[in-house]
């Protein structure tokens, strides 16, 4: 039996889910053992020389021109600063909540800030949009204020790691708005990503020196999730996207991606040992329900300019 191209795209989106989501459990485990920006550091220095290979195997001197990869390297630099900020906040955030599950349907919410934000930046946007937003927001009360997290030591109820968490996903969205804007003029993909993450793991190497105690035993027990979070979630992932979004159109794409809450959650539970009260998966519920909704609404570049790269 011969499987369609189609298919074959859409098994390796939903692979690329599963990674991302069960990224949050290596960040999770990792915060463990090494500071925030310690983690980042190292995480985004494997995710960036991994790419290294794949530019060689992607973009041959025959598909971009000069320009295009000046100019990737460019733009990689402010991408760079934004993802330092967005992931920075993200990881203190999962190190606050200790919860994989909660943080990742929080940062879910970049899925719908995104269009809502483009909004002042002259965009339309849909009544299913809003609609999404309702939903994510009454979503988010459920999950923080009465969901809480039961017998794995995380904080209950809404706190400074919720707010972090937050704030991260705003960056998020900030961040695909930048992609968005760097890639309508035509740039090398992955010489942009490996300069961003490049970019990110240093900031976040130079914050770790001046913040955090930075220890090589430290490093070398977290080896699993800094492996995982820095060649799976990157290296491996954006190679499945690249391939899979060759075949599959944005929207689809989209709400494929969008999966990764749930298995952010579902890593949790089974890798963890998390558990919520019942609030707390009505809460979950209705995030993934405002996500579906923002992407069902149509926003056709989202699909493309909203790559995550191999970011969670």
């Amino acid at each position: 039996m011969r499987i369609s191209p189609t298919t074959k795209g859409t098994l390796c989106l939903f692979l690329t889910a599963v990674i991302w989501g069960l990224a949050f459990v290596a960040q999770r485990v990792g915060a463990d053992y090494l500071g925030p920006f310690t983690f980042n550091g190292a995480r985004f220095a494997l995710g960036g020389l991994s790419l290294i290979p794949l530019i060689f195997i992607f973009e041959r001197k025959s598909v971009y021109n000069g320009a295009q990869k000046r100019r990737a390297y460019t733009l990689g630099l402010g991408g760079g600063f934004i993802l330092f900020a967005a992931s920075s906040l993200q990881q203190f955030g999962v190190q606050i909540t200790g919860s994989a599950g909660k943080s990742g349907f929080i940062t879910g919410l970049y899925t719908v800030l995104v269009p809502i934000i483009g909004v002042f930046l002259g965009k339309k946007t849909s009544l299913l949009t809003w609609l999404g937003a309702v939903l994510a927001v009454a979503g988010l009360y459920f999950l923080s204020v009465l969901g809480g997290n039961s017998g794995t030591g995380a904080a209950a109820g809404f706190g400074p790691g919720d707010v972090l968490l937050i704030i991260g996903a705003v960056f998020w969205a900030f961040h695909i708005l930048f992609v968005d804007f760097s890639t309508a003029g035509g740039i090398a993909p992955l010489r942009f990503s490996a300069t961003q993450f490049l970019v990110c793991s240093a900031l976040s190497m130079a914050s770790a020196l001046v913040f955090e105690d930075v220890r090589l035993p430290g490093v070398l027990n977290a080896y699993v999730p800094l492996l995982y979070g820095g060649l799976a979630s990157v290296g491996v992932a954006y190679t499945l996207q690249i391939f899979g979004q060759r075949y599959v159109e944005p929207a689809r794409a989209a709400i494929i991606f969008s999966l990764e809450t749930l298995f952010a959650a579902v890593g949790g539970a089974l890798l963890l040992g998390e558990r919520m009260r019942p609030p707390g998966y009505l809460g979950c519920a209705l995030i993934f329900a405002g996500i579906i909704a923002s992407q069902v609404s149509g926003m056709g570049r989202r699909g493309k300019a909203g790559e995550r790269n191999g970011i969670v």
